[in-house]
C-alpha cells in the first residue's frame, strides 16, 4: 500500500497562497489546506506549529520575492518610497496576503530584508542612531497600514465597489446641512476612499519622510 505523499514546506506554502487567492485569512484553515493537498492536518503541523505561523510564512514569501526584485536607487527618501511602492505592488497582486501581512507581520527572510533596507536608508539620512529605531517603527506601521487598507478595497467586486460609491454619494450629497453643515459644504469635492489611492499613499509617506527630515 502506498503511503500519502510527503509535501515539502515550499509546496505547502504554494498551496496555501493559492487557497488564499479565493478566501480570506479568517476563513482559511489548516484543515482546508490539508484537504486541498489530500493529506491530514497533522502532517502540516510538522512544518508549521499553528495557522498563524503558516500565514506569516506565506506572506513573508511575497515580501521576500518583492525584495529580490528591488534595486535601491537615489537618496534615502527615494529608496524608502521606492521600497514601499514595490512592496505595495507585490501585495496588490494577492490582496488577501496583504491583509495577512498587515495583521500578523513576520520575522522571516523577507521581513529582515525590508527591515535592513529601511534601517540602512535612515542611517544614510544623517538621523542620529538613537532616533532610527523609533522612526523605522513609524514608517513600517504606516506602510503596512496603507498596504493592508489597499487590500481591503481591492478584494471587493466591481459591483460592490460601485454600490459603495453610490452609497457614498447619497450619504454625502444628501447630508442634512443643519446637522452636518461642514459635510454639506464640502460634499461636491469629497471622494470615496477607493479613489486615487496611489497618490494618497505616496503623499502620506512623503509627509512622514519630510517630518523625519526636519529633525535631522
Amino acid at each position: 500500500m502506498t503511503g500519502r505523499r510527503r509535501w515539502s514546506t515550499d509546496e505547502i506554502l504554494d498551496a496555501a497562497a493559492e487557497l488564499l487567492r479565493t478566501s480570506d485569512a479568517d476563513s482559511f484553515s489548516v484543515r482546508k489546506l490539508a484537504a486541498v493537498l489530500g493529506t491530514d492536518s497533522s502532517s502540516l503541523y510538522r512544518h508549521f506549529r499553528s495557522k498563524t505561523e503558516l500565514l506569516r510564512a506565506v506572506a513573508d514569501r511575497i515580501l521576500a520575492a518583492a525584495m529580490d526584485d528591488y534595486r535601491p536607487q537615489g537618496d534615502w527618501k527615494q529608496r524608502i518610497t521606492a521600497l514601499a511602492l514595490h512592496v505595495r505592488e507585490a501585495f496588490g497582486q494577492q490582496p488577501e496576503l496583504a491583509a495577512v501581512w498587515g495583521r500578523y507581520a513576520s520575522s522571516g527572510t523577507g521581513s529582515r530584508l525590508a527591515m535592513e533596507e529601511v534601517l540602512h536608508a535612515l542611517r544614510t539620512s544623517g538621523l542620529p542612531d538613537e532616533q532610527i529605531p523609533a522612526q523605522y517603527h513609524r514608517i513600517t506601521i504606516l506602510i503596512a497600514a496603507l498596504i493592508a487598507s489597499d487590500a481591503g478595497i481591492s478584494t471587493i467586486t466591481p459591483a460592490e465597489y460601485e454600490q459603495g460609491r453610490e452609497l457614498f454619494r447619497v450619504a454625502v450629497l444628501g447630508a442634512d446641512p443643519e446637522r452636518f453643515p461642514t459635510v454639506a459644504h464640502f460634499a461636491r469635492d469629497l471622494r470615496p476612499l477607493g479613489v486615487d489611492r496611489r497618490a494618497a499613499f505616496e503623499q502620506l509617506l512623503a509627509a512622514q519622510l519630510a517630518h523625519i527630515e526636519t529633525t535631522i
